[in-house]
């Protein structure tokens, strides 16, 4: 039997979220609610709400959200399933036995972790035995305490083909092959992946041992780091290197710094800098961007100075920008030329580090000076190109709003920088008109694209909001492009308003906006759909308010059905993964959960609207 979203609904109900979160947080009573100060960021007056009530908590300074399961995994550190079993004992309700399949996979993962955790010891054991001397002399040539030797459980694989299969012959060559701790070849005898090589462990969040990095130590040696492969317990895209030591610091100190290797997270943290994590070995993934973003909102990162660093940071960035959301990006240090975090404070000390780490760039700023210094600027065709890389980037974003702002933005710098002192052409005499002889004309539609929206806003959609979107962007009809990539997304899911919305899409090419007239239709703008009572519909209500207004319609319209789908999807994949569909299924429905909020508060202006005209 499956975990079914009834049930889970149901372990939610019988949970007191006040009580959960209290036993590790001093929440005060607000009205029906509690506040304290939010445990996921550094603040001094409370922003943290829970709303027993509605089962869910939430910070409005940080944004964290979510429910008795979410805080649990969050803010305690534990598995999906863990958390559900502690909440169900709680509750008197009995968890439903897993698919067998599942079963059989969280059983060989606990196995491999025994033999992780084994080959751990044994790397450390070897650290201190005469046959580490090499390793240790490396340790201390890079200044690292005893302290954080320990910490960071540093060890050593010797030479030898068959050490590690001889210490840890208690478990199946297969364990060992599987857990990426030995090598199979055809046709030879299986031998060990890590050998001479000083050794660090990978760790999950939950600080158990996943997998390995070995730095040689032969100088001849290639390659100078080798990392385990990807196994069942180890995906190093969606792992980041210490994020289970970084994450409770990242909470007091309000920022997560991403640095390019181990190594350069270990000298932060050795130099009392702790927030520091590391990507193994490949660019940053759209997971380990969202794992940071849990952190905070605006990750740090602090890649070497030199062209490679450069280059490496580039490439987080052209991978951030398709995902960018309000309040969430990247900022970047640059460290000085050719040096590394652990070099720039053998030189200058970590008070160095900090005072680049507190005026980070954001990213783009970052963009803008990196394609202007990639290639030469002397011709009207380099300037050209520079404006059609730009342009390039920008159209990655997929947020609408942010990839406007960011548009206006850089086409800003570059007009500057392309003519920085252009003169004033002279223009002959511009025929004035006295008030009222001359006005803007209204723009128009042709006749098929009027018809199909006065359908779809007199009641070719049985969703009232979906009409009154439509009659809101025939009012504004600058505001298409706005919402152009939300409004194609709903197109394509609403047969019944889709000819409307790309009748306006593809008239907003060639209407003139500029005059921010309503759209001309046949029998002038039909009344709004009959007991809608919106802001943005109504003839008294501020422009710059109504334009708002119907920004958030056009959210509320998207978001619901994607989260709908993206969760039939979660649910479609249970018997492929289990696990990971239990987490997030518990995800879309906390997001369904604030959506709902959202679209009551909505509700609720709109009656005291139509309290206010006397509707």
């Amino acid at each position: 039997m499956a975990l079914t979203p009834q049930w889970l609904d149901e372990l939610r109900a019988r949970t007191t979220l006040s009580a959960v979160i209290g036993r590790t947080l001093r929440l005060t009573k607000a009205g029906r609610e509690y506040k304290a100060c939010c445990p996921f960021h550094n603040e001094k007056s409370p922003s943290f709400y829970v709303n027993d009530e509605k089962g869910f908590y939430h910070c409005f300074g940080c944004e964290a959200h979510g429910d008795a399961i979410r805080w649990l995994t969050d803010q305690r550190g534990m598995p999906f399933m863990d958390a559900v079993k502690e909440l169900a004992g709680e509750a008197g309700m009995e968890v439903p036995a897993p698919d067998p399949r599942a079963a059989e996979r969280a059983e060989k993962r606990a196995s491999l972790h025994d033999v992780t955790g084994a080959a751990q010891e044994w790397f450390a054991g070897n650290l201190t035995s005469p046959e580490g001397a090499q390793a240790r002399a490396y340790l201390a040539r890079r200044g690292f305490s005893d302290a954080t030797i320990r910490e960071f459980g540093f060890g050593f694989a010797p030479e030898s083909k068959q050490a590690l299969k001889g210490a840890l012959s208690r478990f199946d060559e297969s364990m060992l092959i599987e857990s990426g701790m030995r090598i199979s070849v055809e046709d030879k005898e299986p031998y060990d992946r890590f050998r001479n090589r000083l050794m660090l462990p990978i760790h999950d969040m939950r600080g158990r041992v996943i997998a390995f990095g070995g730095r040689v130590l032969d100088p001849e040696g290639k390659p100078k780091y080798l990392n385990s492969p990807d196994t069942p317990l180890f995906d190093k895209g969606r792992t980041l290197y210490n994020l289970h030591r970084a994450a409770p610091a990242a909470r007091q100190t309000g920022r997560i710094i991403v640095v390019e290797g181990y190594m350069d997270a270990i000298a932060l943290a050795n130099a009392g800098i702790r927030e520091a994590v590391a990507p193994l070995g490949t660019a940053l993934t759209e997971n380990q961007i969202e794992l940071l973003w849990r952190q905070v909102e605006r990750p740090i990162l602090c890649f070497d100075g030199d062209n490679a660093g450069q280059r490496a940071a580039m490439r987080a960035i052209q991978r951030v920008l398709p995902m960018l959301r309000p309040a969430h990006s990247l900022s970047i240090v640059r460290l000085p030329s050719g040096m590394d975090p652990d070099d720039l404070i053998r030189e200058k000390g970590a008070s160095a580090i900090e005072e680049l780490l507190s005026r980070p760039v954001s990213l783009l700023d970052t963009l803008w000076d990196f394609e202007r210094m990639s290639a030469p600027l002397d011709t009207p065709e380099d300037k050209a190109g520079l404006k059609a890389r730009l342009l390039d980037h920008v159209e990655t974003i997929q947020h609408p709003d942010i990839r406007s702002l960011y548009k206006r933005e850089l086409l800003e710098r570059f007009s500057e920088f392309a003519f920085p002192s252009r003169p004033q052409r002279e223009f002959a005499p511009r025929k004035t008109f006295r008030k009222g002889e001359w006005k803007q004309p209204a723009p128009a539609l042709s006749p098929v694209a009027r018809e199909q929206l006065t359908r779809a806003i007199s009641g070719g959609s049985r969703d009232a909001l979906a009409r009154a979107v439509i009659a809101g962007l025939v009012r504004f009809p600058d505001q298409i492009h706005r919402h152009e990539h939300a409004l194609h997304q709903f197109a394509m899911r609403d047969r019944n308003v889709g000819p409307a919305i790309d009748s306006l899409l593809e008239a907003a090419e060639t209407l003139d906006l500029s005059a921010q007239s309503p759209i001309s239709l046949a029998h002038g703008l039909p009344a709004p759909p009959e007991k809608a009572h919106f802001a943005f519909l109504d003839e008294g209500t501020d422009p710059g308010d109504a334009r708002e207004d119907l920004a958030e319609a056009v959210s509320l319209l998207v978001e619901r059905p994607a989260l709908e789908s993206a969760l039939a999807e979660a649910t479609a994949r249970f018997d492929r993964d289990p696990e990971g569909s239990f987490a997030e299924q518990a995800r879309l429905r906390e997001r369904l959960l604030a959506l709902n909020e959202r679209l009551k508060q909505f509700g609720r202006r709109k009656a005291a609207a139509a309290d206010e005209t006397g509707s």
